[in-house]
C-alpha cells in the first residue's frame, strides 16, 4: 500500500486533472477519476510483479510512441479544460446527474496507461522489497498498490472537496484556466525532454 500511495503522490497532469474535476464537478468525480489512474497502476504493477515478458517487450518496443500518444491526449485535455466555461459545465452536470462517473474513470485509466514508465517504477520497487514470494503473496503485494493509490486519491479529493464549498463561479473560471495551463505546460516539458533524449541518445 505504501508503494501505491507514494507512487501516486507526485502531482503530475493526472493529479491536476483530478483536482480540477473535484472542484468543478464534485468529490465523487475527482475520486472516481483517481481510481481510474489507480487501476492503471494496478495493471502495470501486475505486469511488473509477474514479469509478463510479452507485454514488457511490447511496451519497451513502443515506449516512445505510447508516451507521445498519451502526451498529445493530455495536451488536448488541458486545452479543453482551459477553454471550458465552468458555469455551463455545472449546468450540464446537474442535468446528467451521475452519468459522467464511468466516463471520468475510463478517461483517466487510459490517460495513465499510456505512461509505461510506471511499470519500471513498480519493477524497481518490488525488487527493493525483496524476499521470496509465492503467487498469493505476490498478488497481495500488487493489490496493495491498488489500495494504496486509491487511498491517496481519496485523501486528496477529500481535502480539495473541503475548499470547494468556498468557491465561486469566478474562482472556478480561473482554476480552470490555471489547471489547463499547468497540464499543457507539463506535457510540453515532457515532450521536450523526450525529444532531447531521442536526439542525444
Amino acid at each position: 500500500m505504501c508503494i501505491g500511495f507514494t507512487a501516486s503522490v507526485p502531482l503530475g497532469p493526472i493529479g491536476v486533472l483530478c483536482i480540477q474535476r473535484t472542484l468543478s464537478k464534485g468529490r465523487r468525480y475527482g475520486f472516481v477519476s483517481g481510481v481510474g489512474a489507480a487501476t492503471s497502476d494496478f495493471v502495470y504493477a501486475l505486469v511488473a510483479g509477474f514479469s509478463v515478458s510479452l507485454v514488457m517487450e511490447f511496451v519497451e518496443a513502443h515506449q516512445q510512441i505510447l508516451i507521445v500518444v498519451g502526451a498529445l491526449v493530455l495536451l488536448a485535455l488541458g486545452l479543453k479544460i482551459f477553454f471550458t466555461n465552468p458555469a455551463k459545465q455545472m449546468r450540464m452536470q446537474r442535468r446528467k446527474r451521475n452519468s459522467g462517473l464511468w466516463q471520468n474513470y475510463i478517461s483517466t485509466f487510459f490517460l495513465t496507461i499510456t505512461n509505461p514508465l510506471a511499470m519500471f517504477l513498480f519493477l524497481g520497487a518490488f525488487t527493493l522489497v525483496g524476499g521470496e514470494r509465492d503467487i498469493y503473496t505476490q498478488f497481495a503485494l500488487i493489490l496493495g498498490v491498488l489500495l494504496g493509490a486509491s487511498l491517496w486519491w481519496l485523501v486528496l479529493t477529500m481535502l480539495v472537496g473541503i475548499f470547494r464549498k468556498k468557491l465561486t463561479i469566478r474562482r472556478l473560471y480561473y482554476i480552470n484556466k490555471t489547471a489547463g495551463a499547468i497540464i499543457v505546460a507539463l506535457v510540453v516539458v515532457a515532450l521536450f525532454m523526450e525529444l532531447f533524449k531521442v536526439i542525444f541518445s
